[in-house]
């Protein structure tokens, strides 16, 4: 692929600037309205993506002049970030946002807002300017960037705003980013997916798979280490697809082995790798570099190839199996694998479901994120036909679960009385006065200590395994 032939997918500097003219614009209105910041409320709903552009989205209010809040009651700009990918989210969405129409009425002067991946469905944004008249703003995933002109369209020009272009998305870089965390940062190095998943929406809301230059990568990478950033994740609806859009192609282990390369301590980590796009290369550099942190988020959805075939996966349970397995030879016991499974995929017979059990217990994932199928509107799956009731489902799910917990027991029992360098992250669960911390396979240890060891590294000794957390103590060096 030669340069001339490469699709174009970055924000020109001139439509950047353009949105810096806005920013200003509205700036000035909320200064001739408002004697001190007004505040906003950022509600982010769904996947570590959606954070982050929730945090694109602060850095623009920022320089926009406003403050913010958590009380969305206090709020003069109210933000609905949305999730997609379930329909217990969406309804969340619907039910929190009807909540607002009582303080819309009383508070006139407030703009309610709604982006992200639900509005990307037009469905969706039909039925918000059908059914909530008082929502002010509407905008998808793919002009996020462009906040500032459409909010100042909301705010001065007396009608709702509805931008939702259907396009493959584009990448702005250079937003102002304010980050919910000062411990650890998300670093998108990719937007979009071309799997088709049968079961998936999100090809549809956030479009092809688009890979941002490595140089920009890398250089916000540096900039968060200058700034003291420890756990640094990397994002992508598929990770190990970066790059293959890119003159020239760059691979995801490669791009790895470069920021693992860099000076400074701190721990890198990635999500959501895809099994079929998992080579044995990365697998090699997550085993070679010391700052990759040794957990691999490997999604099998379902332990029955008839199954995942109609998923449209593109890997067999076999293929699945012979990756662990290399994984694990590469980096033995200190690998901690976590995994998604799907129940009651449309079709799914018991026994289709019972292969899934048996994976499991093979796989003996540290961690499952496990949920019952939920349709989307516009997937091939939704089509399918669906016999199995929802009590059915309910029962396997059960199923599911206890046998993982039993197995996450097993896992985690295997940690006590070992040390592990761990980057202490917030406040513990156990007790008032403990830290919690994260371990190189993401394992949470929590230890007592002082809040001013949250954002360092500690040794920490594994006292008490639990079955989804560890208690530890700190190892004082000599």
């Amino acid at each position: 692929m030669s340069e001339a032939k490469r699709k174009t997918t970055a924000v020109s500097k001139e439509e950047l600037n353009i949105q810096k003219q806005f920013t200003q614009r509205v700036n000035s209105v909320i200064n001739a309205n408002y004697s001190q910041a007004p505040l906003a409320c950022v509600i982010t709903y769904g996947c570590q993506q959606n954070v982050a552009d929730s945090e694109k989205i602060k850095g623009m209010l920022e320089l926009m002049g406003y403050g913010f809040t958590e009380n969305r009651l206090e709020a003069k700009l109210i933000i609905f970030n949305t999730c997609a990918v379930r329909e217990h989210a969406e309804d969340r969405v619907f039910g929190n946002v009807g909540s607002l129409k009582k303080y819309k009425r009383e508070n006139p002067d407030v703009v309610i807002a709604l982006c992200g991946c639900m509005m990307q469905q037009k469905h969706i944004a039909d039925k918000i300017k059908r059914s909530y008249p008082f929502v002010d703003l509407v905008f998808g995933t793919h002009v996020i960037h462009r906040l500032p002109e459409l909010l100042y369209r909301a705010i001065t020009g007396g009608k709702r705003v509805f931008e939702i272009p259907d396009m493959d998305g584009a990448i702005a870089e250079g937003l102002p980013v304010k980050r919910d965390d000062g411990s650890k940062a998300w670093i998108p190095i990719m937007y979009g997916c071309n799997n088709f998943c049968s079961y998936c929406i999100v090809p549809y809301v956030r479009g092809r798979e688009r890979s941002r230059e490595k140089k920009d990568v890398i250089k916000e990478f540096k900039e968060l280490v200058s700034q003291g950033y420890k756990e640094i994740t990397l994002l992508g609806q598929n990770v190990n697809s970066y790059g293959k859009d890119l003159v020239p192609q760059v691979s995801f282990a490669q791009l790895l082995r470069e920021l693992n390369s860099l000076d400074g301590d701190f721990r890198i980590r990635f999500m959501t790798s895809h099994p079929k796009d998992c080579t044995k290369e990365l697998i090699e550099t997550m085993a070679s570099c010391d700052k990759v942190a040794q957990h691999l988020h490997l999604p099998f959805q379902s332990g029955s190839n008839r199954v995942l075939k109609a998923m449209n996966r593109h890997y067999t349970r076999e293929q699945y199996l012979e990756l662990i397995n290399y994984a694990r030879q590469l980096m033995g016991d200190e690998l901690s694998i976590t995994s998604d499974i799907i129940v009651g995929f449309p079709g799914e017979t018991y026994d289709e479901f019972k292969e899934t059990l048996s994976l499991v217990k093979e796989v003996k994932a540290t961690s499952l994120f496990t949920f019952i199928y939920s349709p989307r509107k516009g997937t091939p799956a939704a089509e399918m036909d669906d016999p199995i009731p929802a009590e059915e489902k309910s029962r396997w799910f059960k199923e599911l679960t206890d046998l993982q917990e039993q197995i996450s027991a097993q896992q985690m029992a295997l940690h006590k009385g070992k040390i592990y360098k761990c980057y202490v992250y917030g406040k513990g669960k156990l007790a008032d006065n403990y830290v919690a911390a994260r371990n190189d396979g993401n394992l949470i240890i929590e230890f007592e200590g002082d809040e001013s060891l949250i954002g360092t590294f500690q040794n920490i000794k594994v006292i008490e395994p639990l079955t989804f957390v560890m208690r530890g103590e700190i190892v004082k060096e000599k």
